[in-house]
């Protein structure tokens, strides 16, 4: 089992890199290289808001970051979605491509500038190593999990990491349009 859920999340932003990378410079491969970056990218994403986001929040006192992260997953799940119903070979492909690289990459950035260090100076050794085991689970259990069909529970979470007020109260439709709304912001 892994060490450190920083350096596993690290991994995973490395790995997103690449894949980028891959979808930017070898356009007849993107038809196969794209589901693999939504599983990954998806899965990532939903076991960070399940087991990290509310940890970094909570105990290494990240709650502003964990926030903004959480609304920085939802602009990239909503261009993921709009990238895959688009023509691979096409110019439209290449600019929501790039949207998304930017947006992620940004993503990136600010997590590995404040959340992560956040979550690796406040915590123990032993309990980042608890996160690490909680978040490589979560992460095996969204494997194929497609960007906009997160279940209600899932809402519920990205509310809380959010701070959203009222999300219990709110129907499964109401509570991912004012996520999306609040991700627009």
């Amino acid at each position: 089992m892994p060490d450190d859920v920083v350096d596993m999340i690290m991994a995973d932003h490395r790995e997103l890199e690449r894949l980028f990378d891959l979808l930017e410079n070898e356009p007849s491969q993107r038809a196969r290289n794209l589901p693999v970056l939504s599983t990954l990218l998806i899965a990532h994403s939903r076991a960070e808001e399940a087991e990290v986001y509310s940890v970094a929040r909570d105990e290494a006192g990240a709650s502003e970051e964990v926030a903004h992260s959480q609304e920085e997953h939802l602009e990239a799940e909503q261009l993921l979605k709009r990238l895959q119903a688009t023509d691979p070979a096409s110019a439209e492909f290449d600019r929501l491509l790039a949207e998304l690289v930017d947006a992620v990459s940004h993503h990136v950035e600010e997590e590995e500038s404040s959340v992560l260090p956040a979550i690796r100076t406040g915590l123990a050794d032993g309990r980042r190593q608890e996160l690490a085991d909680a978040f490589l689970q979560s992460r095996a259990e969204h494997l194929g999990d497609l960007p906009g069909e997160a279940t209600k529970d899932e809402l519920l979470q990205m509310a809380e990491n959010v701070e959203l007020t009222g999300a219990s109260s709110m129907s499964k439709q109401e509570l991912d349009h004012k996520l999306k709304e609040q991700a627009q912001q």
